[in-house]
């Protein structure tokens, strides 16, 4: 499953937001992104859990949590199709 972390601190790395991840469950990639000219964090990333639920868990347990000075909103992504 892919979840939407928002709101991150521009100081998060990927390391640390997949650590968080990982006290529920296995993660499978995690990305935050970044601004292409100064690498810095935008404030939001993605993370995959292929276990929906623990992915369903972490997002319950983080959505609203504070994490490195942080009140984080995390939501699953909605899958569209396209035609």
């Amino acid at each position: 499953m892919k979840i939407l972390v928002r709101n991150l601190a521009r100081t998060s790395t990927e390391d640390a937001v997949r650590a968080l991840f990982a006290e529920y469950g296995h993660v499978e990639s995690c990305v935050v992104v970044k601004d292409a000219e100064t690498q810095q964090s935008k404030g939001f990333g993605f993370v995959e859990m292929p276990n929906p639920v623990h992915a369903i868990n972490a997002i319950k347990r983080l959505n609203t949590r504070r994490f490195e000075g942080s009140v984080l909103r995390v939501k699953r992504v909605e899958e569209t199709t396209e035609k």
